[in-house]
C-alpha cells in the first residue's frame, strides 16, 4: 500500500528530527546562555563602565564561593543529624546539588548565571525543588541497613589452607 510506505518515511523522519534536536540542543542552550550574558555584560558595562562592571563580576564570583561553602557546611551537618537518627537525607542531598549548581553558576562569569546561582541559594527555590523532586528518588537500603534487616545464619567454619596444586594442607609434615 502507498500510504504505508509515506507513514514509515515520516515516522523516520521524525525519529531522525528528534534525535537531531536532542543532540543539537545543549549547544543550543550554550549559544542562548552565551549571548545573554554577553548583552547584559554590555549593558552594564555601558551603564557602569567596564571596570566597575569587572569588579561587579568578581565580587559576585566571591560572595558566591562564600555563602555557597556556609550553606554547605550547614547542609552537611543537617546530613549527618538526620543519618544518625535512623531518617533519610534525601531533601538534604536535594540541597546540596542545588549548591553545588548555584556554586558553579556564580562561579561563572556573567550576570545571569549570577542571577540563577543566587536563585537557586534561597530557601523558598531549594524547598520548590525538594518537593519536585522527591517523588522521583528512590531510597535503597542494603543488607545490614536497619535494625530487622534479614535473616541471620549462625554456625561455625573451618578454614583449609590449599598449596599451590590445590591439595589441602592437613599434612603435619611440615
Amino acid at each position: 500500500m502507498p500510504g504505508t510506505e509515506y507513514r514509515r518515511r515520516a515516522a523516520g523522519a521524525a525519529a531522525r528530527l528528534k534525535e537531531n534536536t536532542v543532540r543539537w540542543l545543549p549547544l543550543l542552550i550554550l549559544f542562548v546562555l552565551a549571548w545573554i550574558e554577553i548583552t547584559l555584560f554590555i549593558q552594564v558595562a555601558h551603564v557602569m563602565g567596564v571596570l566597575l562592571t569587572m569588579m561587579l563580576v568578581i565580587f559576585t564570583s566571591c560572595i558566591g564561593v562564600s555563602l555557597v561553602k556556609n550553606q554547605g557546611v550547614k547542609n552537611f551537618m543537617l546530613m549527618q543529624q538526620k543519618l544518625a537518627q535512623g531518617e533519610s537525607p534525601a531533601a538534604e542531598m536535594i540541597k546540596s546539588v542545588s549548591l553545588i549548581i548555584a556554586g558553579v553558576l556564580l562561579l561563572l562569569p556573567g550576570f545571569f548565571t549570577d542571577l540563577l546561582g543566587l536563585l537557586l541559594l534561597l530557601p523558598p527555590v531549594q524547598k520548590h525543588l525538594t518537593l519536585k523532586l522527591m517523588p522521583h528518588l528512590r531510597v535503597w537500603r542494603g543488607p545490614g541497613a536497619g535494625p530487622d534487616s534479614g535473616y541471620t545464619m549462625e554456625g561455625e567454619y573451618e578454614r583449609k589452607e590449599h598449596d599451590r596444586l590445590g591439595h589441602d594442607d592437613d599434612r603435619h609434615d611440615r
